[in-house]
């Protein structure tokens, strides 16, 4: 057998698959496109997560967007996190090129241009679906990590949700909780020392500052009513078609706090009303996070073990996790060693460092007899990846270069008029655009401490009162005291008396 028999045996026995699966490509030896050899990945794997990582400029996007419209056809609902707001193209139809008339005859597939039910989102103050949640959501444990605070610190974090549960305190925004920690340290110290413990002034200053830095990301449109519920990112439309949500967070590049905030609480509500599925056959939810680094560069080690802990967990909700970003080094190696399905375009040599980086790059793949990984990492096309994902049984799949499918939706933004339309067609627009701002902890306190001013100047007012009516009567000198007595009265009375008779006598 030549060695390209081989190959194309070992190609077509490692990517036929018993269940449903998605067309990637077709796969290529010595740098030629081998016509109806294609390389799938089983749908039941990809709540098993994956990486989709390449230089600037080869084709990361148009990756992610191929495999959401193929998700979303095979109805299974996607959420895209949009960074460089480049994914809306996905609720129209592409009009076609000859180039990928040409590139899908390479690959033997038919190729149509296609729209797919699309729901636009936003954490910021885009337009767009409003996705909100509460402190209260969060939890003391949750939000200590994502502030990053010490065990002290956090101590008094499960101190402000205690008395808040037990005062029927609702936390839901970012004034509430500062307002809580501004009480417990101030006027409300006697009563939580004497129901909860010591507070350290100083560890209440300390949650503060960091509370600060996550506001000043913009924290407050986050936080608060009303919560998005999760159950709403996975809608099929009347085709049966899976909803493609597309985040759009290119105005949140500078905020990676608020970023990893949002991240870290979507997956932990995603883990908690979700029920574990099994062997359902395909996933209940894909999310892909576009420049995933954001996430990773600035966060705590409490929130990457979070995050970990959540990558590992979550996939037996039927939910998966892709990332996409420039280097798989961007991405620690206890979460990439969790990532089943690696899709990887090329990686540029500028440097010896960039030397370095792609030959550990090449260790991270299965070993091939058909390729030189390292060399041909720098040297494939647009469009063009080496890939490997876990077959149905969970096993690693042969490393193959691979001819992508080109997007069947449009390779470019839409329009500000399209844009309205999608928004008035939305169903979840009436239903989160209002914000809602009820009486809660912030609220119930302020009237708390007024009431007690008022009891206050009550009582130092009653106090007045009889302080004046005491001066204004002024306590009588021992003489008079004597004099008022009745005893006194009548002696001082018959001595009168006989005083007046002398005198009347004397007259």
């Amino acid at each position: 057998m030549s060695n390209f028999e081989a190959f194309v045996e070992q190609v077509e026995k490692g990517y036929t698959f018993k269940g449903d699966s998605i067309l990637l490509g077709t796969a290529m030896l010595d740098g030629g496109a081998i016509r109806n050899v294609h390389v799938r990945a089983p749908l039941k794997t990809f709540n098993r997560h994956g990486l989709i990582a390449g230089a600037t400029g080869t084709g990361k996007t148009k990756t992610l967007q191929n495999l959401a419209e193929r998700l979303s056809e095979s109805g299974v609902p996607v959420l895209l996190m949009d960074i460089k707001g480049d994914l809306s193209g996905l609720s129209q139809a592409s009009a076609g090129h000859p180039k990928i008339d040409e590139r899908h005859e390479q690959i033997g597939s038919p190729w149509e241009g296609k729209a797919y039910p699309t729901e636009l989102l936003t954490i910021s103050e885009q337009d767009g679906v409003r996705m909100r949640a509460t402190i209260s959501e969060f939890g003391p444990v949750l939000l200590s990590k994502i502030l990053g605070l010490n065990d002290t610190q956090s101590g008094v974090v499960s101190v402000v949700f205690k008395y808040c549960d037990d005062n029927g305190l609702p936390l839901l925004d970012v004034k509430d909780f500062r307002k809580v920690l501004q009480y417990i340290s101030d006027q409300g110290k006697a009563e939580i020392e004497q129901h909860y413990g010591y507070v350290s002034a100083s560890s209440v200053g300390a949650i503060m500052r960091k509370l600060l830095a996550v506001e000043e990301q913009g924290a407050d449109l986050f936080f608060g009513e009303k919560s998005f519920d999760v159950e709403d990112l996975m809608r099929v439309d009347e085709r049966g078609m899976g909803y493609i949500n597309i985040l759009r967070l290119d105005d949140i590049q500078s905020k990676p706090k608020l970023f990893s905030t949002f991240m870290l609480c979507l997956l932990a509500e995603i883990y908690e009303k979700l029920e574990e599925q099994g062997d359902k056959g395909q996933p209940e939810l894909v999310i892909f996070i576009d420049e995933a680094h954001l996430i990773f560069d600035e966060a705590s080690k409490a929130l990457l073990d979070q995050i970990e802990i959540m990558v590992k967990l979550i996939r037996s909700k039927g939910v998966g996790l892709f990332f996409c970003t420039q280097n798989p080094t961007d991405v620690p190696d206890d979460v990439l060693s969790q990532l089943g399905m690696k899709i990887q375009h090329a990686l540029r040599a500028f440097t010896a460092k960039d030397r370095k980086a792609i030959k550990l790059t090449a260790e991270n793949y299965p070993i091939t007899e058909f390729y030189e990984t390292d060399e041909l990492l720098t040297r494939l096309g647009i469009g063009e990846a080496i890939i490997t994902v876990l077959n149905d049984k969970g096993i690693p799949t042969p490393l193959v270069h691979t001819l992508l499918t080109a997007p069947s939706s449009r390779m470019d933004i839409i329009t500000d008029d399209e844009k309205e339309d999608i928004l008035k067609l939305s169903k979840l627009m009436e239903k989160y655009s209002e914000t809602i701002d009820r009486e809660s902890a912030y609220e119930m306190l302020i009237d708390k401490l007024n009431q007690a001013e008022v009891r206050e100047e009550k009582q130092q007012q009653e106090a007045g009162s009889k302080t004046s009516s005491t001066r204004r009567r002024p306590e009588k000198s021992t003489f008079e005291k004597i004099a008022d007595h009745s005893l006194t009265k009548s002696i001082v009375r018959e001595l009168a008396r006989g005083l007046m008779g002398v005198l009347r006598k004397s007259f």
